[in-house]
């Protein structure tokens, strides 16, 4: 009989962990981080590189935000054939959510409506949550704070299959070029190819919650990201825009099926502080 995962283990794993996010910043961030700076050679990139792993050290010394834009709340609950999954299952986070960012003093910064009515909706609710099925066997949270100034930086781009694999890479470089500097790098650039024009943008969000520069599965993926990587950093945009070796510490690439007419292409852009975590359930 197949364990069933229901709303309460869901909240309780959102009010146990979403505060901590916005505080610890993940390891492989941090060790991609401190690597970056053994490598950075420009005074300025390595002054930027400093003060990102200082702040670090303080917010987790003191318990405070990494940023001031504590973001919104992503939160996916993934599950395999081995567990089913409660209809209610995700109906307790934004509860969850509410008393996390009152009780850990986190800036609420989710408007009502964004087009007619943008008053704050005062508990950074709602969360954007999401179900997703998978042959991988057990249940796992996948939580995200993200902040405005990354997903701002971010675009869907529905290209022409003759636009083929240089298509994509100029895609890539045309985003970081124009808006690195406000998604607060060293990056992290999560970037989806294919399925549809509502699902592409989905694939670059998940691409984020791989560690950091672990390869696709796909060994072709896994070629283009660390192509992307060299073409990014070579921009020279580098830490906090102020030039140097390291503008990402990583692109992580996700492919799937798609019209033969179509070629889709998102980039999600992961900042310096990527607030992210995944849960066994």
């Amino acid at each position: 009989m197949a364990r069933t995962i229901t709303a309460d283990e869901v909240s309780r794993v959102v009010r146990e962990n979403l505060g901590r996010l916005a505080w610890d910043l993940p390891a492989d961030v941090q060790q991609a981080l401190q690597e970056a700076r053994a490598a950075e050679t420009g005074p300025r990139g390595r002054r930027a590189l400093d003060l990102l792993l200082a702040n670090a050290r303080t917010a987790r010394d003191e318990r405070m935000p990494l940023c001031q834009d504590t973001g919104t709340v992503w939160c996916c609950l993934e599950a395999g054939p081995d567990v089913a999954v409660a209809g209610d299952a995700l109906a307790g986070v934004d509860e969850a959510v509410a008393a996390v960012y009152t009780g850990e003093r986190l800036r609420k910064s989710l408007v009502a409506d964004a087009l007619s009515d943008r008053s704050n909706t005062g508990d950074n609710t709602p969360a954007f949550t999401e179900l997703r099925l998978v042959e991988r066997p057990g249940a796992r949270l996948h939580l995200m704070l993200k902040g405005g100034g990354s997903d701002n930086a971010s675009r869907v781009a529905m290209l022409p299959p003759s636009a083929g694999r240089q298509g994509v890479i100029d895609t890539v470089l045309a985003c970081v070029s124009e808006k690195a500097a406000n998604a607060c790098p060293p990056l992290i650039v999560g970037v989806g190819v294919g399925a549809t024009f509502d699902k592409v943008a989905s694939l670059a969000k998940h691409a984020l919650m791989r560690p950091v520069g672990s390869p696709a599965a796909d060994p072709a993926a896994a070629a283009l990201e660390g192509e992307l990587l060299d073409a990014v950093n070579a921009t020279g945009i580098g830490p906090a825009a102020l030039g140097g070796r390291t503008t990402a510490l990583a692109v992580h690439l996700e492919t799937a099926p798609c019209h033969i007419a179509a070629l889709p292409v998102a980039v999600n852009m992961g900042c310096s502080a990527l607030r992210r975590g995944t849960y066994e359930l």
